[in-house]
């Protein structure tokens, strides 16, 4: 069974710096890309960041690139999102996501399983 679980989140001001991680800890998948999404109050969930199985290839949505930086750890089943220079417009609950294929991608449909999600405040 499929299980991630993500941690991390917080309270932090604007311009600090928060990391988050995400644990595959179901321990059943082989080869997955991974990605993250957030969801602001009132607002659908949006693309974040993604990576590929290999780690290879990194995707960013215009907002947040240069600014977080997403990696992963197969041998921990992990993936990880450094969010610097934090902004108030990045508040949201932060979802991680798997794809059961290697190549990651930014559309939100192309995303198979997904975790409970972890709080981000960024207060002014």
């Amino acid at each position: 069974q499929v299980q991630l679980v993500e941690s991390g989140g917080g309270l932090v001001q604007a311009g600090g710096s928060l990391r988050l991680s995400c644990v595959e800890a179901g321990r059943t998948l082989r080869s997955y890309a991974m990605g993250w999404f957030r969801q602001a109050p009132g607002k659908e969930r949006e693309f974040v960041a993604a990576i590929s199985w290999s780690g290879g290839t990194t995707y960013y949505s215009d907002s947040v690139k240069g600014r977080f930086a997403i990696s992963r750890d197969n041998a921990k089943n992990t993936a990880y999102l450094q969010m610097n220079r934090l902004k108030p417009e990045d508040t949201g609950v932060y979802y991680c996501a798997v794809r059961l294929v290697s190549t990651a991608v930014v559309d939100i449909a192309g995303y198979d399983y997904w975790g409970q999600g972890t709080q981000v405040t960024v207060s002014s």
